[in-house]
C-alpha cells in the first residue's frame, strides 16, 4: 500500500461554507460549479464527458480510483471536469485491463482534486441549498484571497461552455461506405454517441458548434443529431437556428441532453436552471408512449419548461423523469424530430434506452423513402 504526506485542503463555497479534505497530487486551486454524482462506477467516462466542463464533481461512491484507468474507456480527448470531490481516493488499482492509475492520469492532465472529505455532509448541503459555484484550494490560510477569486467566477445559469469544448474543425467518425449519412453538430459530443450512430452502419460528420445548417446540409446528410455538452442552451442561438431549419424541412432530427434542451427552445418551450439537476446512472424514466420503465444514466443542470410543453400543440411529451416529473423526452407530432433528456449511449450507464439509436434509423429509413 502507498501512503503519501499530503497536504491540507478546503471546499469553499459561493455562500462561504467550509469543507475539508486534502490534496491529491499537487497543490493548487479549482474554481467551478458544485455538483454531485451518484454513479457507483464510470468514473474515467464522468470525468472526461465533455457535459462536465466547468464543474467541480462530488462523487457519492465511496472509493475512486479503484480500478484504475483504460484508455479506451473515455469520452473525449481529455479530462474535462474542473476538479474531482472524493472520500477515498485510491493510489494504487486492482484490475488487469487497467493501462494505468488514475493518479498519473491525473497528472497528464493537470487536474486539481482533494479527497478525504466528508462528501456525505457535502452532498447533504448541496441537495438542500442547491448546485453553486466553489473552490477547491491548497491555500487554506488565504479564505479572503479565494472568497475575491470566487466572486469572479461566472454562474452557470446563462453561460455558454459549447464553444470550450467543440471540435474547432468538422473531422468524419466510421465508415464512409456506411449505409447513412448523418450530419452532427458537436456541442460537447461523446464518443459513445459517435460509436452507437457508427455500429448502425452511420457515416458521420462531426460540425463544430457554430455551423450553419447551409453548411451541414450541403454534405447531403441522411438525418441530423444535436448533440449533449455543458452549459446553458438559451445563449446557443445558432444551434437553435440549425434546429428550426432541420424541423421546417421535415428531416430526421435526433437530440440528446443539451440537443434535447435546444430542440425544445426552436419550438418556443423554454428552459430553467434546476436545483440540483440529475447527475448518475440509475434514474428512472418512464417512456409514455410504450408504458414501460426505463433506467438510465443522466448528466444535465437545465431542464424543459414542462408546462409550456403541455400547452405546445406540435410537442409530445414521450418520456417523463419518475423521481420529479421533469421532462425526460419529446416528439414533434407532424415533423421528423424527437429527443431525450438522459444518455441512451450510457458510458457510463444500463443499456435500457439503445433503442432511441434504431428509433432515430427508422426515421431515417422513413423519410428516404417519402413516408
Amino acid at each position: 500500500m502507498q501512503y503519501k504526506a499530503r497536504k491540507k485542503a478546503i471546499i469553499l463555497l459561493a455562500d462561504g461554507t467550509i469543507f475539508y479534505g486534502k490534496a491529491i497530487g499537487k497543490d493548487g486551486s479549482a474554481f467551478g460549479e458544485v455538483c454531485f454524482n451518484t454513479g457507483m462506477t464510470g468514473y474515467q467516462e464522468i470525468f472526461t464527458d465533455p457535459s462536465y466542463f466547468g464543474q467541480l464533481i462530488v462523487t457519492t461512491n465511496a472509493h475512486i480510483g479503484n480500478y484504475g484507468v483504460n484508455d479506451q474507456e473515455v469520452e473525449s480527448d481529455s479530462i474535462k471536469i474542473a476538479g474531482l470531490i472524493c472520500k477515498n481516493f485510491n493510489y494504487n488499482y486492482f484490475r488487469d485491463a487497467a493501462d494505468d492509475s488514475l493518479e498519473n492520469f491525473f497528472i497528464k492532465n493537470n487536474l486539481f482534486a482533494i479527497s478525504d472529505v466528508d462528501t456525505r455532509a457535502l452532498v447533504s448541503y448541496i441537495r438542500d441549498n442547491g448546485a453553486m459555484n466553489a473552490v477547491i484550494s491548497t491555500e487554506v490560510d488565504s479564505i479572503d484571497k479565494l472568497k475575491e477569486q470566487l466572486q469572479t467566477i461566472p454562474n452557470m445559469d446563462g453561460l455558454e461552455l459549447a464553444s470550450e469544448v467543440s471540435t474547432k474543425e468538422s473531422y468524419f467518425y466510421g465508415n464512409e461506405n456506411a449505409k447513412y449519412k448523418v450530419a452532427a453538430l458537436d456541442l460537447g459530443i461523446k464518443k459513445n454517441i459517435l460509436r452507437n450512430l457508427s455500429n448502425r452502419d452511420c457515416y458521420i460528420k462531426v460540425f463544430p458548434y457554430d455551423s450553419s445548417f447551409e453548411e451541414m446540409f450541403s454534405w447531403s446528410p441522411d438525418g441530423y443529431f444535436l448533440s449533449n455538452g455543458p452549459g446553458d442552451p438559451k445563449p446557443l442561438l445558432n444551434a437553435q437556428n440549425v434546429a428550426k431549419e432541420v424541423i421546417d424541412k421535415n428531416l430526421p432530427l435526433f437530440g440528446i441532453c443539451l440537443g434535447h434542451q435546444i430542440i425544445a427552445l426552436a419550438n418556443g418551450v423554454s428552459t430553467y436552471k434546476m436545483h440540483n439537476g440529475h447527475r448518475g446512472i440509475n434514474h428512472p424514466v418512464k417512456n409514455l408512449i410504450t408504458g414501460k420503465g426505463e433506467i438510465t444514466s443522466q448528466n444535465h443542470g437545465f431542464a424543459v419548461n414542462r408546462k409550456e410543453a403541455e400547452e405546445n400543440k406540435e410537442i409530445e411529451i414521450t418520456h417523463v423523469h419518475l423521481n420529479d416529473h421533469t421532462i425526460a423526452g419529446i416528439s414533434m407530432k407532424n415533423k421528423n424530430c424527437f429527443s431525450v433528456q438522459y444518455h441512451p449511449e450510457a458510458s457510463p450507464g444500463p443499456h435500457d434506452a439503445s433503442y432511441l439509436f434504431d428509433t432515430f434509423i427508422e426515421n431515417i429509413e422513413k423519410s428516404k423513402k417519402g413516408t
